[in-house]
């Protein structure tokens, strides 16, 4: 059985050249993963361009209402009480 490695992908010339370095040098099966934070167009096309390089899988983690959620949210709520602001 392979080993299998996670990369952050972001679609870029950086890590898409390096899915078939992984597999050509450590013989790794390549997972992708990339986080929407809201760039739509910029994922298009992006689960194919990892596999034509040589990944087995893409997710894509859609994490922009959870970032609001979880982080922004709560900071909202404490700006009355506090002397801080986010900018």
């Amino acid at each position: 059985m392979k080993e299998k490695v996670v990369l952050a992908y972001s679609g870029g010339l950086d890590t898409t050249a390096i899915i078939p370095w992984l597999k050509e040098n450590f013989d790794y099966e390549v997972i992708c993963v990339c986080v929407n934070c809201g760039q739509a167009e910029e994922l298009d096309g992006l689960e194919e361009r990892a596999k034509a390089c040589g990944a087995s899988k893409l997710y894509i983690e859609d994490v922009s209402m959870n970032s609001v959620m979880i982080i922004l949210f709560p900071v909202y709520r404490l700006m009355p009480y506090t002397r801080t602001s986010i900018c």
